[in-house]
């Protein structure tokens, strides 16, 4: 017999039936309390779930590791499923609703027996913001509850907004036999409903995370008239007081969380910047009474990648993750702290791997590759409140005003340092066009270029035909858009080495964007768009040789009208429905092409 904590019909129906169907042992519902969560983590150290770290140099924080076929987001197995194919489009895997649930309910079948079945009602967003959305999870997983505490906001306080508004997204997980098999993430707008099963890493798993921040949100935002979008949201306090706010969407690999969160660089300390973070990953956007863009993160905790992570490229995540954390897929030390490859200090001589196996320094495997002491794609989970630089606006209902949008991708010659779009609709043809080239990292060609329109393609709900048409409605509700830009912090010389030292210094580019939605600096007008004038982006403290920045805001013609043909052929793949604004805008930069000298 069930326990039910709550009143709402609707809720409890859908545990009886849920649990009816996985057949757990018992059902406990999460109140968000430390007792609570001090019981959840003493059961997953028992069963080995999570391994307990250095009490005294890692606070709070835990190891835990996955199945070795589940590591990453499982793309190919993760579907939109609406009753029309149409409405899902050509950037999603689409399955019918009938189809998809008869396939996950034959998997969920008694998939708990042997197991407690957690009851996680959670918020995305501060509870009861305009702003925010309620979610409940079930899970057969101690290691998800404890990652959804960190991620969202859990408790009481949920379970009584859901008493008040009789509307949350139904989201139900297990991680069954961890079966690559039998592994599915569907996604199920027409009902706000979301099922994952067969796996047990976080962005399958954290259902809060992108599969109802950007999948499901983006499909209610459309019919809500809102945005839900993969961005990170900072503050950028000048000496006076005065805190602006930026939103930037980039793929991955192109160093979105360490944006978020830089710290502003030696030769910059002296006007006396400093930064806010208010979120790295996902931005909820809405448009306010007096006709500007507000911005919340819908979430409350980091889940970060690891490898890469050090005081250079990122000090501030450097100094959250050393309390309250739990870290997936690293190399576990001697002394029970953690390391990953391009962590700062000496690389171990030893430790065990995110496989559990004995590992050591220089360890190749039979082809003569090194082994990986933590995985590429190994992770942190973190609150954000552990942040250096986390924003007092985080709980903030109504969240913060959004001066620029910004783009950006990883182009080794063909887009410049920054450049501003003319207006909102070709900031929009902007987004939609937004490519990286893969590195070596990454699987596939290095060098070949791939879409990824707002860094949406993986994450968007519905047809992105009709969600570039969604972006530029919300465009004609604003009384003062933001502006939009795009930047690239990776262009390369003739000798592959890039141009720009990046990180911290992005600063100054940020400085330049700002600038020119405060009307402070002119801009040079190109083809593509405006092109800052190189003694408006300040230097001080760095040296770039003679004529570099000169070549980094270089808009080349030649290049750009080969790109042309890239654009052409992705608009394409969307048929009738692509907005016929976006191809006036195609035909618009080629004819500015054309005619530039």
């Amino acid at each position: 017999m069930i326990k039910f904590p709550t009143h709402n019909k609707k809720l409890k129906d859908w545990v009886t039936k849920m649990a009816k169907l996985c057949q757990p042992d018992e059902v406990v519902w999460i109140d968000g309390s430390e007792a609570q969560k001090i019981i959840l983590e003493k059961e997953a150290l028992a069963n080995e779930e999570i391994i307990q770290l250095n009490k005294e140099k890692l606070p709070g924080c835990f190891l835990h590791r996955t199945a070795i076929d589940d590591v990453a987001r499982t793309e190919h197995l993760t579907f939109i499923c609406t009753k029309k194919k149409h409405d899902a489009g050509p950037n999603n895997n689409w399955m019918s609703p009938k189809a998809a649930y008869k396939k996950a309910r034959a998997i969920f079948k008694g998939a708990m027996r042997g197991r407690t079945m957690y009851v996680i009602p959670f918020s995305m967003g501060p509870v009861g913001s305009e702003f925010s959305k309620i979610g409940v999870e079930l899970t057969d997983s101690r290691y998800v509850v404890l990652n959804m505490l960190i991620m969202t906001r859990v408790g009481e306080l949920v379970l009584k907004q859901i008493e008040k508004e009789d509307n949350f997204t139904k989201c139900l997980h297990s991680k069954a036999e961890l079966d690559i098999n039998k592994r599915l993430i569907l996604h199920f707008p027409e009902d706000n409903t979301i099922w994952s099963v067969g796996s047990g890493y976080g962005g399958n798993v954290l259902l809060g995370k992108k599969c109802l921040s950007l999948r499901i949100a983006s499909h209610i935002a459309r019919k809500e008239h809102w945005l839900a979008e993969h961005m990170l949201i900072m503050g950028i306090e000048e000496p006076n007081g005065h805190i602006e706010y930026v939103v930037a969407a980039f793929p991955s690999a192109c160093g979105k969380t360490n944006l978020a969160m830089l710290v502003p660089p030696e030769g910059l300390k002296v006007k006396g910047y400093r930064i806010w973070t208010v979120g790295d990953d996902i931005a909820w956007m809405r448009v306010d009474s007096d006709g500007t863009l507000w911005a919340i993160n819908p979430e409350s905790g980091f889940f970060g990648v690891a490898p890469g992570t050090n005081s250079k490229t990122n000090p501030n995540m450097v100094e959250t993750v050393k309390k309250d954390t739990i870290f997936t897929n690293v190399l576990l030390k001697s002394d029970k702290t953690v390391w990953w490859e391009g962590a700062d200090g000496e690389v171990p001589a030893n430790g065990i791997d995110w496989q559990g196996r004995p590992w050591k320094s220089g360890l190749k495997d039979v082809n003569g590759k090194p082994v990986l002491g933590a995985h590429p794609n190994s992770r942190f989970t973190v609150p954000i409140m552990n942040c250096p630089s986390a924003s007092f606006r985080l709980e903030q209902h109504h969240g913060v005003p959004v001066s620029a949008v910004i783009f950006g991708g990883r182009r080794e010659h063909l887009a410049p340092l920054v450049y501003e779009s003319f207006n909102w609709q070709h900031g929009v043809f902007v987004g939609s066009t937004m490519a990286s080239e893969r590195t070596a990292a990454q699987v596939g060609q290095v060098g070949e270029v791939r879409r990824d329109p707002m860094a949406m393609l993986p994450f968007c709900g519905y047809n992105m035909a009709h969600y570039f048409r969604h972006w530029l409605d919300m465009g004609k509700k604003m009384k003062k858009a933001p502006k939009i830009f795009h930047v690239n912090w990776f262009r390369m010389d003739e000798s592959g080495k890039f141009m720009w030292p990046g990180f911290t210094e992005n600063l100054r580019v940020l400085e330049w964007i700002l600038d020119r939605c405060n009307n402070r600096v002119e801009a040079y007008k190109t083809p593509i768009g405006y092109v800052p004038y190189p003694a408006d982006i300040d230097l001080t403290g760095i040296s770039l040789s003679d004529g570099a920045l000169e070549k980094l805001l270089e808009v080349r013609k030649d290049d750009w009208v080969g790109e042309l043909k890239g654009i052409k052929k992705f608009f394409s793949e969307f048929k009738k429905d692509l907005p016929l604004e976006l191809w006036d805008e195609y035909e618009s930069l080629s004819q500015r092409l054309k005619t530039s000298e």
